[in-house]
């Protein structure tokens, strides 16, 4: 019966092992790191990574060729951007929807507020205008842990938004404290982690 039980499990545990990949803190080697190809994302996530026409940029709309991880799993869904066309490296990966809330890149999580944000970089950041192209990006941590590189030398890039139209107050940039944009409400709406160049 033990053998039973053991060759059960071993016959799970590709399936546990690639569960365990895909969870926890995003960090500057997983679950993508920079040396990363779509064909090594590919062979390591097997049918959960896929590559996808048409990922949405999150700026003026443009649209780029790239590899989505787990994508049918929103919660847990990251889009991966390469160098060139060969999709020979990796260049950033990209959460976005706050459905993919399972994911932390320095604590950052989708959906986390000015606040939150705040705490963890330990200071008062600037955030563009939110009625242009650009709208929402952090543009100065202002010195905050969240402006370094982590370790291993990707950047975090972080954009706020809000599920309403108007309404949000003037300033470009604006100061994450200031009272009026706290009383808006914007949360974390994309996170990128923009790898290093070679």
């Amino acid at each position: 019966m033990r053998h039973v039980v053991l060759a059960a499990v071993l016959s799970v545990s590709p399936a546990l092992a690639q569960t365990a990949v895909s969870q926890g803190p995003i960090t500057c080697s997983s679950p993508v790191a920079a040396d990363d190809s779509a064909k090594s994302l590919m062979l390591r996530h097997g049918n959960e990574a896929v590559i996808q026409d048409g990922l949405f940029s999150g700026v003026e709309d443009i649209t780029y060729k790239g590899l989505v991880l787990h994508p049918h799993s929103p919660e847990w869904r990251i889009e991966v951007f390469f160098a060139d066309e060969t999709m020979s490296r990796a260049a950033r990966l990209t959460l976005h929807d706050t459905k993919s809330g399972h994911w932390n890149v320095a604590g950052v999580t989708l959906g986390a507020t000015l606040a939150e944000v705040q705490k963890i970089n330990g200071k008062p950041f600037l955030v563009s205008e939110f009625d242009s192209d650009f709208s929402g990006f952090v543009v100065d941590w202002k010195g905050g842990v969240l402006g370094r590189p982590l370790p291993g030398g990707c950047m975090l890039v972080v954009r706020f938004g809000r599920n309403s139209d108007g309404g949000a107050p003037g300033g470009n940039p604006i100061s994450s404290n200031n009272a009026k944009l706290l009383k808006w409400g914007p949360v974390v709406e994309q996170i990128e982690v923009r790898f290093p160049d070679k």
